[in-house]
């Protein structure tokens, strides 16, 4: 049942990635093209093949389809993934948006990757490898562990939103306030000589 669960919870991140990727096409594009991986005509190719697989590949490990070639086929996407986010930051360019789930632009934030981008695509590699390599569970077991996996998952993302969307412990304003206040005691205490 443990490999049914991390095959629906690696299944639910390709889903949870995909739909906004096929939501907002020109977005995925942009995402894709920020990359400076491709030829350009290749771009709008990716950009409309890449949300489809994820959403394929995400039902097929959640549903227990070919779970050898869609966890084989989970792990060198996700090792695609690893290599174009690293090779981006070896380059320096950290000011580019991800793509992974949602698109940063949209809520006003700077688009920005780091290291945590490229170790969680190769970490979900990983476990797609050990998903492939799994035995094949029961009829029961794939079901149960499905569900505990997109459960899992279900409850990490929402977890994440709230977390994105509500303050705890500070105010957002305090944010804009601390470095005002930094300035003011540098200035009071020059006042003071």
């Amino acid at each position: 049942m443990l490999w049914a669960a991390l095959a629906g919870a690696v299944g639910t991140v390709l889903m949870i990635a995909g739909v906004p990727k096929v939501v907002y096409r020109a977005r995925t594009e942009r995402s894709v093209r920020g990359y400076r991986l491709l030829p350009d005509p290749l771009v709008p190719v990716v950009a409309a093949v890449l949300p489809w697989a994820e959403i394929v590949l995400g039902a097929a490990l959640v549903l227990g389809v070919v779970p050898r070639v869609s966890g084989v086929a989970a792990a060198a996407l996700f090792v695609v993934f690893f290599l174009a986010l690293t090779v981006n930051l070896l380059r320096g360019r950290r000011d580019l948006d991800c793509g992974c789930f949602a698109f940063a632009a949209d809520q006003g934030e700077v688009p920005h990757i780091g290291w945590w981008h490229a170790l969680r695509a190769a970490g979900l590699a990983v476990v797609a490898v050990l998903v492939a390599g799994a035995p094949v569970p029961t009829v029961a077991e794939r079901a149960a562990g499905a569900g505990i996996g997109v459960f899992a998952v279900a409850v990490v993302a929402v977890g994440l939103y709230a977390r994105s969307v509500m303050s705890f412990g500070r105010r957002p304003v305090d944010d804009y306030l601390t470095p005002a206040a930094v300035r003011l005691r540098a200035v009071s205490a020059l006042s003071r000589y």
